[in-house]
């Protein structure tokens, strides 16, 4: 194995230099074990290893401590002394959601993935509004999408079908394919994502088939998948916790746990980007203040009214819309209430991170 198996390439190289002369190792963390990593090394060896004080100390918030997938700089210890985290490398791509709750911070999925497997499939766990949530955030992490129809063994050729050129029509530039664990359909067509060096990510709600693609792709039983429940059609296995796995015949993937909350942590120029289509009929309505409304001349309603436009994805923007700006809002007043709390106790500047993570949890329900 090789720095290069792992994903390893110049633009790390650059970014890697100033910390060599320190000593240090470059090597992939592969597992949060939340007190601990667990952190693979180019010559193949895994390693248990902690953070320094100065990384978390750095950190202004949570999305920027070390993840799964992120690059990180050790300090190699010898017997009976621990392997420190001096510093992270900065990320090529960044898979992230808002934290799910009432939180205003980002959440890092995984780091440095280029592509992202969200698995679904024809039954109740379809859901064309989910997939734009998980599309807009693919898009900002700057990642490939891929889409993974599963379990297409259980459902109707003509049912899956149909699901394949929806979700196609949905986001044109996304790969859609029909797998199935099971059969061994499909499978062929995601392998050809696993390169040297290229990282996969799975991602999706729980039971829709992750690990049992993962488990395949192995070539064993890695993961351990338990029975699905005939009638909510979930199973009860399942990853508990992300990890990084290295295929023995090329490529990197990344199971994740099930997905419950598909919060947003983008902006509106990636927003419009996925919602294209509407933002064009947008610009042809008569006035340039039009509310798509009742407004004369809205383009929008016309389109709704006609059939060309879904009126449950022009619903769905406007949630993703609103949620967007809720989130924007929220993490402004946090920042003022922030700065208002630190200059009433005379301090200008936060001259420890770990005070200011402090006083955000104990502001954030309020915030």
């Amino acid at each position: 194995m090789t720095l290069a198996d792992l994903g390893w390439c110049e633009w790390f190289e650059e970014a890697f230099v100033p910390l060599q002369k320190q000593g240090w190792k470059p090597a992939r963390l592969i597992r949060d074990n939340r007190i601990t990593y667990g952190a693979l090394l180019g010559d193949g060896e895994e390693r248990e290893v902690v953070m320094g004080g100065k990384v978390y100390h750095d950190a202004t918030s949570d999305a920027e401590l070390p993840a799964v997938g992120d690059w990180v700089a050790l300090e190699l210890g010898g017997v009976g002394e621990e392997t420190v985290i001096r510093a992270r490398l900065p990320r090529r791509t960044c898979f992230s959601r808002r934290a799910p709750g009432h939180s205003a911070e980002e959440q890092v999925i995984v780091a440095n993935v280029d592509v992202v497997l969200v698995v679904t499939e024809a039954g109740a766990d379809y859901n064309p509004r989910r997939l734009e949530r998980y599309f807009a955030i693919i898009g900002r992490s700057g990642a490939k999408p891929v889409v993974l129809v599963n379990k297409a063994d259980l459902f109707p050729a003509a049912e899956n079908r149909a699901v394949v050129e929806a979700i196609q029509a949905l986001n044109p530039s996304a790969d859609v394919h029909l797998t199935s664990a099971e059969t061994g359909r499909g499978l062929a067509a995601v392998r050809s994502y696993f390169q040297r060096g290229v990282s996969v990510a799975f991602i999706g709600s729980s039971g829709v088939g992750k690990s049992a693609l993962v488990n395949r792709l192995l070539g064993d039983e890695y993961q351990w998948t338990g029975e699905v429940n005939e009638t909510t059609g979930k199973g009860r296995h399942t990853t508990s916790a992300r990890e990084l796995m290295v295929l023995r015949k090329g490529g990197i993937v990344i199971d994740n746990p099930g997905i419950k909350e598909v919060q947003m942590w983008t902006d509106e120029t990636t927003l419009r980007e996925w919602f294209a289509d509407i933002e064009t009929l947008a610009g042809q309505c008569k006035f340039l203040d039009c509310k798509h409304g009742a407004d004369a001349g809205c383009a929008i309603r016309a389109a709704v009214d006609s059939g060309k436009l879904e009126a449950s994805r022009y619903a769905g923007y406007l949630k993703l819309d609103a949620e967007i700006e809720k989130l924007r809002s929220r993490c402004k007043k946090r920042q003022m209430t922030v700065e208002r709390r630190y200059k009433r106790e005379g301090r200008q500047k936060v001259r420890n991170p770990s005070d200011r993570r402090e006083l955000e949890q104990e502001l954030s329900p309020w915030v």
